[in-house]
């Protein structure tokens, strides 16, 4: 086999990697979903990655079991390529946040990307979205600390301690991943929803309001937008589900978590994204911009706008 057909057979499946193997991210949320999506997705460019997140190996388990530690996370990225770094972190902790970031400015001198995939969750959550959490007054939460502290939160911290980073050197992306969200209270049918609304609107707005600071420091900010995706937990939830209860929510527009993380690579490797700066972003219309695929080949379409929602 040729040197060229040799590259080409082991190239991943629907895109082609942009070279980063002298670039550095710092991935929040990585032990599994989106965070580890986008890990896996930077591990095939060879950059060096922070595996960051609050499930470790021998440590405490997620609420409902979902599978996934940082370690596995780092692991798989070394294993594809890249430089996983595993690194405990709460982002909802401000003195962990803190913590993180000086280690990788001590270690690496740098930070070219972070990509925040962090959003709260608990046992009463997940009870709650599946139609069991009963009267707004006999629960405990509504959902307002994790979609507040667990998700809006965390982003304005990651935020301003890689932006520290990054205006030293004048270069760097910060992604959220994040929700369309209007008015929180708009076909919202119960408390429950207009606070998971306005988690995701306040990291919308963060996004807005922030990167005007930073667009004169060259340092670009998005809220980017994943559809239907294929996480640990989704899949665990549809064992329980007919093909139609499948059908009726669009499992057809579905997407690996590995899509919104080569949408993340694109947008890094864009020479101009600093005109993208401050916006939402729809990952199925940057795949279609930038011409990458899904991690099985497809090419998926825009989720909310195929269903109407925008």
């Amino acid at each position: 086999m040729s040197t060229q057909n040799k590259k080409k057979a082991n190239s991943p499946v629907g895109w082609t990697p942009p070279d980063f193997k002298d670039r550095v991210a710092v991935v929040a949320g990585a032990s599994r979903g989106s965070g580890r999506g986008i890990a896996l997705a930077l591990a095939e460019t060879g950059a060096t990655v922070y595996v960051t997140g609050r499930t470790v190996r021998g440590g405490p388990e997620p609420h409902d079991g979902a599978p996934g530690t940082i370690e596995d996370t780092a692991e798989e990225v070394t294993r594809r390529g890249g430089r996983g770094i595993p690194a405990r972190c709460d982002f909802a902790v401000k003195s962990e946040v803190a913590a993180l970031f000086e280690r990788v400015g001590r270690e690496q001198k740098r930070l070219d990307i972070l990509a925040n995939g962090v959003w709260g969750s608990s046992e009463e959550t997940m009870r709650i979205w599946k139609g069991k959490g009963g009267a707004f007054w006999e629960l405990e939460s509504n959902n307002f600390k994790e979609a507040m502290i667990g998700g809006a939160y965390p982003a304005l911290l990651a935020s301003i301690h890689a932006a520290r980073l990054m205006v030293r050197h004048g270069r760097g992306l910060i992604v959220h991943v994040t929700e369309p969200a209007g008015d929180p209270g708009e076909n919202a049918s119960s408390l429950f929803q207009i606070f998971h609304s306005l988690g995701h609107l306040s990291i919308n707005r963060m996004a807005g309001a922030m990167s005007r600071g930073l667009a004169k420091r060259k340092v670009a900010m998005v809220a980017l937008a994943p559809g239907f995706m294929r996480t640990e937990r989704v899949l665990k939830n549809l064992e329980a589900m007919t093909e139609k209860q499948k059908q009726a929510l669009r499992f057809d527009l579905s997407e690996t978590t590995e899509y919104v993380g080569r949408a993340v690579a694109s947008l890094a490797a864009d020479a101009k994204l600093l005109r993208k700066s401050g916006e939402l972003l729809y990952v199925g219309d940057l795949a279609k911009e930038y011409g990458f695929k899904d991690a099985d080949g497809k090419l998926v379409a825009n989720f909310y706008r195929e269903l109407k929602m925008i």
